[in-house]
């Protein structure tokens, strides 16, 4: 292997001019026809013990090119990477240049890790919100609790909005029934908004045991074709009208929804862990505050591949997600009307904004001389075991150590900021418990997954589709 030129262009992206010698290309010629030999068809031959200069004779001498340097050229751009000190964020793009029995030259323009100039990073001030959980909190902590334990209970009068009524229901159009427009003993609760609008209404006032013809129209944009923007008539029968009976609040409610004796016993308990979650959200938007200051502050050019690159990733890791659901990506994206390409725009913001912060704590840690020792990564490999249930040296097998080592001197990296930022005062506004942890999430440092063997990506994907200077010999599929 050779490296000819070597190109710096623009926004980290280097173009490397390759060529692989005489021997090399030989010996992938050599490779190519022996895995396919066994599927040539050569007359007068046994299927597998055709020579290959009788192959190469019928076919053409250069019958095996294409495929030996899709066979080779992988390693020697490895090899080139590696003589020329290159720290590379993405698969590259390959171009074939040159292709002839002494061997074959290509470009791989790829793109390599930024340098990055950091700005401030220590001393800092961010907004972070004042945790307070009020009693009108508590109580809708309580909320799920009462329904739970909230009971039916027949009534004999009529029926009103937050009831729920038992019917029989078939629907007709011009007199005839139409598909999917029949159930029975179905439970509705009246305001739900559960059917389609009206039906609901039509239904207050009535009592057990009651017929009622409700006349609807279906939406204009109604999912069935056939029904949309019709007037049905569906015939009710009413087998009970039921109301809600919630539980009276006080120790014995307490004893039977929760390990608790007294109701002030279980508030306190909600109170605590309601605090806890918002403080942690508080803090999870203090410290992504901060990163956003120190990402903002420094210079880099970052190259466009590195970005895709993480947008693949993120898309990999949520269609692994998906399918440990039980269900097919490709169902997934059916169903949703979504497509990969769709996907992967939606990520890019997010993928530029981790690949950001995986900079900014790359350049920190170099910059402040930080380190992850041995005992620090057996230590994360046993909290790792403990957590999923495994032991340590399983963990070891399955998960990647070098990106272990690199969220364990990302965490240091963000310490730094961190321990020596300060809070100021937040604008008034709560945390609250519906706040997106998602966003939190996406630029804070990369969070410890579920021990699993990575998914390795190959390498012929990105292989170039060399111009074909012969026929093809005949193989059998």
């Amino acid at each position: 292997m050779k490296v000819k030129n070597v190109e710096k262009l623009e926004k980290s992206m280097v173009a490397l001019t390759i060529q692989a010698e005489a021997q090399e290309f030989e010996a992938a010629i050599e490779k190519v026809y022996k895995k396919q030999r066994g599927r040539i068809t050569v007359p007068g031959f046994r299927k597998g013990h055709a020579p290959r200069k009788m192959i190469e004779t019928m076919y053409g001498a250069q019958v095996f090119y294409e495929d030996a340097v899709n066979e080779s050229y992988p390693d020697l751009f490895a090899q080139a990477v590696e003589q020329e000190k290159l720290d590379t964020v993405a698969y590259p793009d390959v171009e074939l240049l040159e292709l002839d029995k002494g061997g074959y030259t290509f470009k791989a323009t790829v793109a390599v890790r930024p340098e990055v100039k950091l700005g401030k990073y220590k001393d800092l001030t961010a907004p972070k919100d004042e945790v307070k959980v009020t009693e009108k909190d508590i109580d809708g902590e309580l909320k799920p609790f009462i329904i739970r334990a909230t009971r039916m209970v027949d009534v004999d009068r009529k029926a009103k909005k937050g009831d729920t009524v038992t019917i029989d229901f078939e629907g007709f159009m011009d007199g005839k029934a139409f598909d999917g427009g029949k159930g029975e003993n179905h439970d509705l609760e009246l305001g739900s908004g559960s059917f389609i609008p009206g039906f609901e209404d039509q239904l207050v006032g009535v009592k057990a045991d009651a017929e009622k013809d409700v006349v609807v129209t279906f939406p204009a944009d109604y999912g069935a074709e056939e029904l949309a923007g019709k007037e049905a008539t569906f015939k009710v029968k009413v087998h009970a009208v039921k109301e809600k009976v919630e539980p009276k609040l006080d120790d014995e409610f307490a004893k039977d929804v929760s390990e608790f004796e007294t109701l002030a016993d279980l508030r306190k308990d909600l109170g605590d862990k309601l605090a806890d979650r918002l403080e942690k959200q508080a803090r999870n938007a203090f410290e992504e505050a901060l990163l956003d200051q120190v990402t903002a502050d420094m210079t880099v050019e970052i190259p466009d591949p590195m970005v895709e690159a993480r947008a693949e990733r993120m898309i990999e890791d949520y269609s692994q997600r998906i399918t440990s659901q039980g269900i097919a990506f490709e169902q997934y994206l059916a169903m949703t009307g979504m497509t990969v390409d769709i996907l992967k725009a939606q990520a890019m913001e997010g993928a530029l904004r981790q690949v950001k912060t995986d900079l900014a704590l790359g350049a920190i840690a170099v910059a402040e001389k930080l380190e992850v020792s041995e005992e620090e990564m057996d230590a994360e490999c046993r909290r790792l075991a403990d957590q999923y249930g495994m032991k340590a040296e399983e963990v070891k097998k399955i998960v990647p150590l070098e990106d272990l080592k690199k969220d364990l001197m990302n965490q240091k990296a963000a310490n730094v900021i961190f321990d020596s930022a300060k809070a100021g005062k937040a604008p008034a506004k709560k945390a609250t418990a519906k706040k997106d942890a998602a966003k939190a999430e996406e630029k804070k440092p990369a969070a410890k997954k579920a021990p699993a063997k990575k998914a390795e990506a190959k390498t012929e994907e990105k292989k170039p589709a060399a111009k074909k200077t012969t026929k093809k010999a005949k193989t059998e599929e």
